[in-house]
């Protein structure tokens, strides 16, 4: 008997059973799995975009905090869910851009093993020093390190993170020689900037602006290649003499490979409509995130660039889990 009728009618049964999936979803609570513990930036982000999603969907998006391994853990567990669309990871910097070349054996490729949806936000690091290190800009940091030699301390919120890996972009592009001191997690670190333990660091704006705005960290620049309407005044590291330097932490939407396009099609919608939303584009500006809308087929090739970017950064580092 041939195979050929066998085949067809599999594709066939393979079809309907895809279009018939889509046109039912979502037909319960969908799952939003969050690479970081609550509270912070992601969480937040996550929280205000599925919440206003889940309107358009008339169904509840509910947000899940699965921290560990740089978000490998929450990575890991999406990339193994079933491809129908109910579990979704907030897909970041870390976990589709630094984690491929940072960690040696990774358990889940960040492009083979996902179906993008959409990217959501940029957010920008800025560069904060110590009030009492007496300087104004990067140019007069840049100056002291060098006049320093090495003896400066950098603080990070962690080996690998976007901030350390920031540093290391400004010690390659600079020229420049500084101790990197990781800390396990981005507040012991600022709490130590702010007693003068450490010198300077690259972190989170809402984490560092109440401290900005205090007096008691100097703020020098921003690491997007724009301004952040959190800080207007203050420049990017490419115009304070930095060209082209750009490093965002960056937020997402992606769901287990195989998930059928008809289901990422209601999703995109979703969450693109959930970005126009007046309340979200303020909660967003508040948190220093831009909004950064991409279909599924575009950031996909943003997560590829992504990998590719911070590949370069991780090798300068020398960093690796």
């Amino acid at each position: 008997m041939s195979l050929r009728p066998l085949l067809q009618a599999a594709c066939t049964l393979m079809l309907a059973t895809g279009l018939a999936q889509a046109q039912t979803f979502p037909a319960r609570p969908i799952s939003l799995i969050v690479p970081h513990s609550a509270g912070g930036t992601s969480d937040i982000l996550a929280r205000t975009v599925a919440a206003e999603a889940g309107k358009t969907l008339k169904q509840t998006i509910v947000v899940e905090n699965k921290g560990g391994a740089n978000g490998s853990i929450a990575a890991k567990t999406v990339a193994s869910a079933a491809p129908d669309g109910y579990t979704l990871l907030l897909a970041t910097a870390s976990t589709h851009g630094i984690n491929p070349s940072l960690y040696p054996k990774i358990s889940y490729d960040a492009v083979k093993d996902f179906a993008p949806v959409t990217l959501l936000a940029t957010v920008p690091n800025v560069l904060v020093a110590r009030k009492d290190l007496g300087v104004d800009s990067v140019a007069a940091l840049t100056a002291l390190l060098r006049a320093q030699g090495g003896s400066l301390n950098m603080a990070s919120a962690g080996a690998g993170t976007p901030g350390h890996l920031a540093g290391e972009m400004y010690r390659s592009q600079a020229k420049l020689e500084f101790t990197h001191v990781p800390y396990k997690g981005g507040s012991p670190a600022l709490s130590d900037l702010l007693g003068g333990q450490v010198d300077f660091m690259f972190t989170t704006i809402p984490g560092a602006l109440p401290h900005i705005k205090a007096g008691s960290l100097k703020a020098l620049a921003v690491t997007s290649p724009e301004r952040s309407s959190a800080l207007p005044q203050l420049p990017t590291m490419a115009e304070s003499g930095l060209p082209g330097f750009s490093a965002l932490s960056w937020h997402g939407i992606v769901a287990p490979a195989g998930t059928p396009p008809a289901v990422i099609a209601t999703l995109n919608d979703a969450f693109s409509r959930a970005l126009q939303s007046p309340e979200v584009k303020q909660r967003l500006a508040e948190e220093g995130a831009r909004a950064a809308q991409l279909n599924g087929e575009a950031f996909g090739r943003f997560i590829q660039t992504e990998v590719s970017t911070w590949a370069v950064a991780v090798r300068d580092s020398g960093a690796s889990l």
